[in-house]
């Protein structure tokens, strides 16, 4: 070889769309220079269905189920921002005590996301023993799911104006077991990984942001909280009983993997909070608001012995409500992956005129390239879980 210059060149790399580390169906085409990615250009779009559209076609009550498909891992918390969203367009006050059961509903989705997320995470990067682990809690939560609404994952449990039915006392007992003990499963959960030097090695000092980046990139949740900013929308607008309890916003310092894992980490801690909270304040009363029938499902037991009840329930359902007010409402929630936001703009029909979503994976999934480009190839992988995407959301 001597005498002999030896050539090299970039490769490009396609990773995905069915790589087991993007989190759902993720197509990232790399730039690579040995095995430092130079460029690095996500592909979304593989999960589009149409979401949006659909939406427009459906009366305001037939869209409750097109919200679980969004982020399905995070079926409740959806359901929640749907119905906020449409409740503010209309005018619509749900009961207290509908209230304090979403507000539960959606922290319990927020644990259930983040212990799914943990477990992915750090099986992504090599860590085996905490996905078995983290899904033993995760399974508790989705059997309680299952006993208040009979499914696990695609719930439709939230109704504009309340819920669909209330909680039993069986419920809010085996609950409130979960979070006598659920603090001392997160620490065992640390205790795997919080200090282990290889899950330093490969969070510590990767994917980096600073506070500014991360707002000019509109990063919220965890993702955002990360970087250091303060930023929840269950802090700066509440929403159902939010405003009735008190949780602390976990931050980071410098912006990095492990940064928003310790975020993460800490919201799990402040859920279980919200949750014992919300049980020891459970208020009684109705779950559906009495308030505004021409918009809200009559209660289940009067539509089984009232025929006014079964027609009222037949046309909201398959009309929807004959006048609606007119307008545009934006109306957001704090989502477990970040600001989940609801555009909706009623032309006074059964049936949203135009309804678009802020989902906070699209906007995550685009400051990949930020993240990924200039270090390891092993990093991307990191990157990908550490920004928490579901592509369900992501594509709509």
């Amino acid at each position: 070889m001597s005498g002999r210059e030896l050539k090299t060149k970039e490769l490009t790399l396609s990773l995905g769309p069915q790589h087991p580390a993007t989190h759902g169906v993720l197509r990232l085409v790399l730039d690579l220079d040995g095995e430092t990615v130079v460029k690095c250009t996500p592909h979304v779009g593989y999960l589009h269905r149409g979401t949006e559209k659909l939406a427009e076609h459906r009366t305001y009550m037939q869209v409750i189920p097109l919200t679980d498909r969004l982020d399905y891992i995070s079926s409740m918390a959806n359901n929640v921002g749907y119905c906020v969203a449409v409740e503010r367009l209309f005018g619509i006050e749900p009961p207290e005590r509908a209230k304090y059961i979403r507000t539960i509903m959606s922290e319990m989705t927020r644990i259930s996301s983040h212990i799914l997320w943990l477990g992915t995470h750090a099986l992504d990067i090599g860590a085996m023993t905490v996905f078995l682990y983290s899904f033993r809690e995760r399974e508790w939560l989705l059997d309680l799911f299952e006993m208040t609404c009979g499914a696990r994952l695609t719930v439709s449990y939230g109704r504009i104006g309340g819920v669909r039915n209330d909680v039993t006392q069986e419920f809010l007992d085996r609950l409130y077991k979960f979070t006598e003990e659920f603090p001392g499963r997160i620490e065992e959960y640390e205790t795997l990984i919080d200090q282990n030097r290889i899950w330093l090695q490969r969070t510590k000092g990767i994917g980096i942001l600073s506070a500014e980046e991360a707002i000019n990139w509109g990063l919220t949740g965890p993702t955002l909280r990360g970087s250091g900013v303060p930023y929840d929308v269950r802090k700066y607008a509440p929403y159902d009983a939010y405003d009735k309890v008190e949780f602390e916003v976990p931050i980071g310092k410098n912006g990095d993997v492990y940064d928003r894992y310790r975020c993460r980490m800490e919201e799990m801690r402040q859920s279980n909070r919200i949750i014992k909270q919300c049980i020891e304040k459970m208020p009684k009363g109705p779950i559906l608001t009495p308030d505004a029938p021409k918009f809200t499902l009559p209660p289940k037991d009067k539509v089984l012995a009232d025929m006014e009840s079964m027609i009222h329930q037949f046309v909201l359902i398959t009309k929807g409500p004959m006048t609606a007010p007119e307008g545009e409402i934006y109306s957001a929630v704090e989502a477990p992956k970040g600001e989940l936001g609801f555009y909706i703009i009623s032309d006074g029909t059964g049936r949203p005129y135009r309804m678009r979503l802020r989902s906070p994976s699209f906007v995550h999934a685009s400051v990949l390239p930020r993240l990924c480009e200039g270090s390891l190839i092993a990093d991307v992988v990191a990157n990908i879980g550490t920004i928490d995407i579901v592509l369900g959301e992501c594509d709509r």
